[in-house]
């Protein structure tokens, strides 16, 4: 074999992101409050404050719950703050929307005290492919944070990182 083979990667001031080793480990729950709607559609507050006095919120325990309505029905704010509240103290935390914007909601705290001193002035790949629900907002989020102090931001992996952003001189 003619030389010694290099991996000029490894060598490399490459700084490399992966956004799953920051992934919040817990169980995800959504709950759809068209159920508690009359024909999913129609908010009667009797029923309303009954079917939620009935359920077993119990059953969220620990869980990172995305609230939402299915259906075109009008929900007032309040019966959201009456969900709210039978949650609260059970569920680990609920967010209005899917279970995207749930896993936004999630990440953007964890982005925004990460530690992007170790960044500065270095070039940066943000890891793609992850087996873990990484979303959008949390790549855009992990971009604004860095555009400012990395020397160049570039996502997916070294052997095909596809260029974001480069400092100018």
């Amino acid at each position: 074999m003619e030389g010694e083979i290099i991996n000029r990667v490894a060598n490399s001031k490459l700084q490399v992101i992966d956004l799953e080793d920051y992934y919040p480990v817990g169980p995800r729950s959504e709950i759809d409050i068209s159920q508690w709607l009359m024909e999913g559609i129609v908010l009667v507050e009797s029923r309303f404050r009954e079917s939620l006095k009935n359920t077993d919120f119990t059953v969220f325990k620990g869980h990172y719950v995305a609230v939402n309505c299915s259906t075109d029905a009008i929900i007032p704010q309040w019966a959201w703050m009456l969900l709210q509240m039978e949650l609260t103290g059970i569920a680990e935390k609920v967010v209005l929307g899917s279970l995207e914007h749930l896993e936004t909601a999630l990440y953007i705290p964890i982005i925004d005290q990460l530690d992007i001193n170790p960044y500065i002035d270095m070039p940066v790949i943000v890891k793609g492919c992850s087996n873990k629900p990484v979303p959008i907002g949390a790549y855009m989020k992990i971009t604004e944070r860095l555009h400012n102090v990395a020397k160049s931001v570039m996502y997916g992996e070294a052997c095909s990182a596809v260029p974001v952003y480069k400092k100018k001189r």
